[in-house]
């Protein structure tokens, strides 16, 4: 794992067996908590990184941090059964759920700092509310782009902070006020004070575009949608 000089991972994220562990114990309540956080607009989101991998039926895709699977079978619903999806996590209880919700998409045990894949093994590679954990950024979206093959799509789906009121307001009551509460109603109140801080401290969309184009990816686009709470990135790894 690389990591700054200060001895804290370069993404400023917690340690990686600390951020394991946190996973572990909010599997149960993790699709719960983001229909509630989310007002159930997570999935149509996924839905749009989905899009943005542009892959064909009969496609290979991989979706690094799957947690509960839920872009990777957004993936599958694309490629069709002919296709192929691998959901990745570091997370064995998340994988356990995932694996109940599907067994179309293969769901295993990788970390995103060291993907178990050969180079160019896939048409796609995406990320959805989980580069935001990678203890160290940079590597982690070089690895998916190392994964996919020339043409193919790197997506990255994030939470951002809003820049603007009134939004930006009520972004700050939900995120450093309500979301710590509801974790606390949940039985896990260090994992959701955690979800502010990861997402104050992540690249914004334009410092995230940037850090895509510097691991090689080309033709890098961002859009940002539900009103400046998400963006989603991607971009083309060059032919050669």
């Amino acid at each position: 794992m690389t990591r700054a000089a200060s001895g804290q991972p370069s993404s400023g994220t917690l340690p990686e067996q600390q951020v394991r562990a946190m996973f572990d114990r909010i599997a149960s309540v993790y699709d719960l908590m983001n229909s509630v956080m989310t007002a159930g607009m997570h999935q149509r989101w996924r839905e749009r990184a989905a899009d943005l991998a542009r892959l064909e039926p009969g496609g290979r895709a991989l979706d690094v941090a799957t947690g509960t699977g839920d872009l990777a079978l957004a993936l599958k619903r694309r490629v069709g059964p002919a296709g192929e999806v691998v959901g990745s996590d570091f997370s064995e209880r998340m994988l356990e759920l995932a694996r109940a919700k599907s067994r179309e998409v293969r769901f295993e045990w990788g970390n995103a700092l060291e993907l178990p894949y050969e180079d160019d093994s896939f048409d796609a590679a995406t990320v959805g509310f989980g580069a935001r954990n990678f203890a160290d950024l940079s590597r982690g979206l070089a690895e998916m782009a190392r994964v996919v093959r020339p043409g193919g799509r790197v997506v990255v789906l994030e939470i951002t902070t809003p820049q603007r009121p009134p939004l930006s307001w009520f972004f700050g009551l939900w995120f450093d006020r309500v979301v710590p509460l509801l974790g606390r109603a949940a039985g896990d109140p260090e994992a959701y004070s955690y979800l502010p801080s990861s997402v104050r401290r992540f690249p914004g969309p334009r410092e995230l575009a940037a850090e895509l184009a510097v691991v090689g990816l080309a033709e890098v686009r961002y859009v940002i949608t539900a009103g400046g709470i998400i963006a989603i990135h991607s971009g083309t790894v060059p032919v050669a």
